[in-house]
């Protein structure tokens, strides 16, 4: 029933060695903590099908891309505040309600960054709202590894999602 993980394993390891894997993994990672599109858990699950023994490595790999992603995306917030003031001469409304929940909640608030389409915008958000580098990086490093782990576990057999 699942000789197709075998077929695919065997072509994956004739075309990708796994540090070029590896290295691919953090690329589509990168990406896909940016506003592109990206899909690094399939990346991810071809990867660790093809090279089981690097099934940790294929993690820090993914959640170290994500979380690089995740900088760039919040200096593109922060810097778009800051463009915008500057040419348009108008300061940022901060009153409203979505605004001040996630200033109400902080940093915090950022380890949701890992839920897709919502978790992009937050990340751009926290650089608009200039909050703290820091525990942003930190929380949201927290859900990304979160988000890798439990797909890791899922692949590993630990977490049966049937």
């Amino acid at each position: 029933m699942f000789e197709w993980i075998n077929t695919l394993q065997a072509w994956l390891q004739g075309w990708v060695s796994a540090e070029a894997g590896l290295w691919g993994l953090f690329f589509s990672a990168f990406v896909s903590a940016t506003l592109l599109p990206g899909s690094s858990e399939v990346v991810m699950t071809a990867l660790v099908t093809a090279y089981p023994d690097i099934v940790w490595w294929a993690f820090l790999a993914a959640t170290a891309g994500n979380v690089t992603g995740c900088v760039l995306s919040y200096g593109m917030g922060y810097g778009a505040r800051q463009g915008f003031e500057r040419f348009q001469r108008v300061k940022v409304d901060l009153e409203h309600p979505l605004v001040q929940r996630l200033r109400r909640y902080g940093p915090p608030a950022l380890f949701l960054s890992f839920l897709p389409l919502v978790g992009d915008v937050l990340v751009v958000a926290a650089g608009w709202l200039k909050l703290p580098l820091g525990p942003s990086m930190l929380w949201i490093a927290a859900g990304k590894a979160t988000r890798y782990l439990v797909l890791v576990l899922g692949l590993l057999g630990v977490l049966s999602f049937a």
